[in-house]
Formats: C-alpha cells, structure tokens, sequence
C-alpha cells in the first residue's frame, strides 16, 4: 500500500514532484488516469496522479480533486499532497478548498515557495525572481494568466475557505481553514515541515516541487542508497509545446548554438489529423530525415517572431484561445508518436505539460517512472513503448536559465564520451 499520494494538475507537475521521491531512493509511479486506485499500486511507496485539470473549469477541476481524494481516505492512505504549480497557474483555490472538503481534515497548510528557483513567499505574495507573480511573465500567459499575487486573494477568487497567511517559524494551526506559509529559502521550508510534522499535521498538504524536495525527509521515505543514473543516447530531439518566453530564450540560445530547428507550420499545427494525410506523412518522412542527419533538433511549435500567425490561422477556422491550445498539443503528440520507433530519435525533451501528456496519449504510454533530476525542475524519466525502454527529459515551460538546452546536450554528450572510453580500456 502506498503511503503518499500525490495530485497534480498536469503532467511535468506530476513529474517534477514525484522526481523529488524517486530522487531519494523511494518507489514511485506517475500515472495520467485520475480514476487510477491507490490500491493498485503495487510495488510503490509513492502514487503520484495527473489530474490533468489545470485548463478546466474551476469546479470541473476541484470535483476531480474531491473524487481523487476521497477514494484515497477511503483506502486509509497516510499523505495526501496536492501539487500546485510554482507561478500558482491553474485553478489553485478550487482545488485546494476540494482537498480540504473531501479529506475530513480543518486545517490544509500550503507551502507554495520554490525557492531553489527563486520562486518565493513573503507576507503573503508570491514572488518570481523578485517580482510579483502576476507582474512576471506568468500575469502575460496567453493561455492562463495569473491574476493574483496575493496568495489569498488567488485563493479566495475560487473558494470561499478561510485563508491566513503564516512566517516560516510559525507554530502549527489551531484554527480552520488554509495555512499559506512564507518561505524565502529551503531552511524557511524545512522549518515549517517539521513543525507541522511534529504536530502531525502533514496528513494534508500542498505546494509545488519545492516543499516535495522536503517530504521523503519528513515522512521517512525513501532508502539510503539512490539507484544509479541511466546511460543516455547523446543525440537529442527538444519538442517544444510551450509560449512561454523563458522556453523560448532556451530555444533561441540552443539554435545560435547549432542546434538545427524546425518550426511547424499553422497548418500542421491546427488541421485535425493532419499527419495522418499523405502531405503530413511526407512532412514526417523530411523531419526524420533531419534527425537522422542532425544530432540535436529543435521541433518548435511558435512562429519565428510571435505567434500571429498561428493565431490568424486559427481565427480562420474558428478555433478559439483555448481549441487552438488543444488542437496544437494534439497535433504534437500525433507527430511524436509516430516518430518514436525510429532509430532517428535518440533522448527526448519534452516542455510543456500539455505536450508531454499528448505525446505519452497517442503512443498508448499511460505511466512514467521519474528517475532523477537532471537540474532543478528538468526531470529524467522513463518509459515502456513497444516492449522498449525509453528516456524522456521534462521540463516545464517556465522552467530555467537560457544555455539550459545548449548545457544539456553537452552533458549528454560528455557522458557519451565517458561511456565510449571506459568501454575501450
């Protein structure tokens, strides 16, 4: 039986917590099915679940969460951590107040710092770099921008729960409601881990990867002993689903360094099935060839210098904001899958939830394994295609500093050649 349960609310999320776990030697499975039991977990000391309700309705999302919930009370799960997003994107209040609702507990204390990445809490705001989240580039997302850098405003704009703002070193909650601890440091998080751990009152919690990094410590998971890193086939295929501005700078940066980038045309991107037609086949055909001769490719899904055209494309179909978000995820996953038999395709990064889940959808993949983290918030996993293993990388779009592909590769390619010698003495 499992002693964590984690919910998050899209896939590299689910990823980049559950790393935290598998990091520390504790077995973990990542599924994408929401109705997926705790019960048949077998083998795992930590369930995490991709809820896959962050573009939902609020009450969609938080009806969800309440189901998740619940079935894990039922089954006497010991922890239960609901896994927001670290720019608190998504429907953070619904699902927060459904967490509380269903588990029966009065207290939830949320812990939204990441500050491994600069992403902080003070008096009550969350912070980017220094900046207010909704004053970041997270406020300028096209498809959910936050509103909110008042952790209890964001709250209270879907769930009508308590909400109290708390310093690190605050001594655990007597009262109701929603706890939202300050944290400008991994020590600040720690220290409100283990108050509320010694007051046993971790059966429910929430935050991103930040405080998950803190969990294994807290609930005595894990094993001394860390699995040792795979071997990883150095050529590299980056597929880009991600808008946001920090994936693009890393996509701008890996091209200037000779990384070869394919942008996908509107077309491509939007026309249903479009790489089940014969034209899209061909087009599949010419990208793997480009892989073949090309050791580090960038599939990028933006327009070379914003996305106007994809929208007025879009426009001339009808497709609205959010169809469009969709119809592009889509299109990349129907891409990918059927480029991942190919011995033309060496390690896969992905950024973008939505990419990721696609892409794992139409290869018929419905579990993950994290691995390790490659760096903060870049996440090694695998999984079984076709009776094989292969190694995903993951990422977030808001995720890192602009050489992180450029560093990457050479990373992989460093570890190549380490391999290479070694088998030769």
């Amino acid at each position: 039986m499992i002693t964590l349960l984690i919910v998050a609310d899209d896939f590299t999320g689910a990823l980049d917590t559950g790393v935290q776990l598998a990091g520390c030697g504790a077995p973990t499975r990542v599924v994408t099915d929401p109705e997926f039991s705790p019960a048949n977990a077998a083998g795992a000391e930590v369930l995490v679940i991709d809820a896959e309700t962050r573009h939902l309705p609020p009450s969609q999302a938080g009806a969800i969460v309440e189901g998740i919930v619940r079935r894990a009370v039922e089954q006497k799960v010991s922890y239960i951590y609901k896994k927001t997003d670290s720019a608190l994107r998504g429907n953070v209040g619904a699902e927060l107040g459904a967490l509380l609702a269903a588990s029966g507990e009065k207290a939830l204390p949320f812990l939204p710092a990441y500050p491994q990445i600069d992403r902080c809490t003070r008096g009550g705001v969350h912070y980017i770099e220094g900046r207010p989240v909704a004053e970041s580039v997270f406020g300028i997302d096209p498809f959910e921008p936050v509103r909110h850098s008042d952790i209890a405003g964001l709250i209270g704009a879907q769930s009508g729960v308590p909400v109290h703002s708390l310093p690190a070193d605050a001594p655990a909650p007597e009262g109701q409601g929603i706890y939202v601890y300050d944290a400008s440091s991994l020590a600040d998080l720690e220290r409100a881990g283990q108050t509320l751990a010694a007051a046993g009152r971790l059966h429910i919690s929430a935050g991103c990867a930040g405080f998950g990094a803190v969990l294994p410590r807290l609930l005595g998971l894990g094993r001394a002993q860390q699995p040792p890193k795979p071997r990883l086939d150095p050529r590299l295929l980056v597929v880009c689903g991600s808008v946001n501005p920090i994936t693009v700078a890393q996509l701008d940066a890996a091209e200037e360094a000779g990384f070869a980038r394919l942008r996908l045309t509107p077309r491509q991107k939007l026309e249903p099935g479009y790489w089940n037609t014969p034209e899209g086949e061909a087009d599949r055909a010419r990208i793997e060839a480009l892989l073949q001769a090309n050791p580090r490719v960038l599939l990028d899904s933006n327009d070379a210098g914003g996305n106007g055209p994809t929208a007025d494309y879009a426009a001339g179909l009808g497709c609205g904001l959010e169809e469009m978000r969709v119809r592009i995820a889509s299109s990349i996953g129907d891409l990918v899958a059927g480029l991942l038999h190919s011995p033309a395709v060496g390690t896969l990064l992905m950024t973008g939830g939505d990419t990721l889940l696609q892409v794992m959808r139409c290869a018929g993949v419905r579990e993950l394994e994290p691995l390790c983290e490659l760096e903060k918030g870049v996440v090694l996993a695998r999984c079984t295609y076709r009776g094989c293993t292969r190694h995903v990388i993951t990422k977030s779009g808001g995720f890192g500093q602009a050489a992180l592909l450029t560093d990457l590769a050479a990373r992989l390619e460093a570890q190549a050649e380490g391999n290479r010698n070694r088998s030769v003495r």
